[in-house]
């Protein structure tokens, strides 16, 4: 998968020592510098921006989340309930299939109650109104229009499970229901948001009169140096104003994009055909789309011009468990100590504990004035907790 290059920003001179490893290392100024781009597209064009929790959740920063965006959106009743008890503001809530035991609670919890079908709407229909509560209901469409690189990334792939094709769209399927939902992008600039709409509008043209709000859903690189962010704010003040539409966008990896790092330490240095890396970074257990994308995060240290090549690799017993092939300007050592760039989002959310692999720490940094917080250590009881 082409993802986009990694930056090391303030890191390049932050002391890889300093941390536990393997351990995280969040940059409080680079989270405050993004929050602060997306807050100012919100105020030009007067979209709702919540933080996709499901991208980055480290709630430390909550508090910060909560002065710039309007809310956070979350994927099911953990992360609803972590959004209503630490971030304020509104909690959208979609999930692609809900549980009956857990529609009451996640009713409370949320303000936008979002569907993956007509049918699951209709299921909980009189659910939600016999909770009394005032809750805007969604419906989350398929645009049938695919930017995706990667199918099993793209929610508009053939066959997708992820929302109602909008071919399929009637009528009496919006009874009742505020506003749609799309998310169709990953790691993607405005054009392919365009592309989208222009494809979906004539679909949706008969229906968007009777309806609340639009949410376009997440993978907006809103945050990125090249994101045409003029153009977004443009685009979205003209379908408010045209449809009569409130909009919302969900931006999960530009909260943290190059926000983060992962520190980890040279364990040791075989060869088998080439030189190997054995790290106490694994690939499957701390930075899984490493494997599932699959891609190479890019790595502070490299020297694109270096002679001494390595493939990094976890201390798990899985084969595969390979982080890829690196070059280095010197040979390493037994201790070195490398980061891999941009990785605050996703990676930290999707850790596990394979083989008793540890757990990353947590670290939050702040380069304005150098602190340094050691958020999170995990230990033996978070691995055994896990299991019975």
């Amino acid at each position: 998968m082409t993802t986009q290059p990694g930056l090391a920003g303030n890191f390049s001179r932050f002391d890889l020592g300093r941390v536990p490893s393997p351990c995280f290392v969040v940059d409080a100024s680079a989270i405050e510098a993004n929050l602060a781009i997306l807050a100012d597209v919100a105020e030009r064009s007067g979209a709702h921006v919540l933080s996709a929790l499901k991208a980055f959740s480290m709630f430390e920063l909550a508090p910060m989340v909560r002065r710039y965006l309007s809310g956070v959106c979350a994927s099911g009743i953990f992360e609803a309930r972590l959004g209503r008890e630490e971030y304020g503001g509104e909690v959208a809530t979609y999930c692609a299939g809900y549980k009956a035991q857990d529609m009451d609670e996640i009713i409370a919890l949320s303000d936008h109650l979002i569907f993956n079908s007509p049918a699951q709407w209709q299921r909980f229909a009189a659910q939600v109104k016999a909770s009394g509560k005032a809750i805007e209901i969604g419906l989350r469409l398929n645009p049938e229009h695919s930017e995706g690189e990667i199918a099993k990334y793209d929610p508009c792939a053939p066959c997708s499970r992820l929302g109602l094709p909008v071919s399929q769209l009637t009528a009496d399927m919006l009874e009742g229901v505020d506003g749609i939902h799309m998310h169709t992008l990953c790691e993607q600039g405005f054009e392919p948001l365009l592309r989208t709409w222009q494809a979906v509008e004539p679909k949706l043209a008969p229906y968007l009169a009777q309806l609340k709000w639009v949410n376009l859903g997440g993978g907006h690189h809103i945050s990125r140096a090249d994101y045409d962010r003029e153009g977004l704010i443009a685009f979205v003040k003209d379908l408010r104003q045209r449809f009569g539409v409130e909009v919302y966008l969900e931006p999960g990896e530009a909260v943290a994009l190059n926000a983060g790092i992962l520190v980890g330490e040279v364990l040791d240095l075989p060869n088998n055909g080439i030189d190997l890396a054995i790290m106490d970074i694994s690939a499957t257990c701390h930075m899984p789309d490493v494997i599932e994308a699959p891609y190479r995060p890019d790595i502070m240290s490299e020297d694109q011009q270096g002679v001494h090549i390595y493939r990094l690799g976890g201390p798990s017993c899985l084969a595969g468990d390979v982080i890829g092939d690196y070059r280095f300007a010197a040979p390493l050592s037994i201790g070195d100590r490398l980061a891999f760039l941009d990785q605050a989002h996703y990676s930290m959310v999707k850790t596990n504990t394979f083989n008793g692999v540890p757990l990353p720490a947590i670290a939050l940094w702040d380069p304005r004035d150098d602190s340094l917080k050691i958020v999170k250590r995990f230990g033996y009881e978070d691995f055994k907790e896990r299991l019975s």
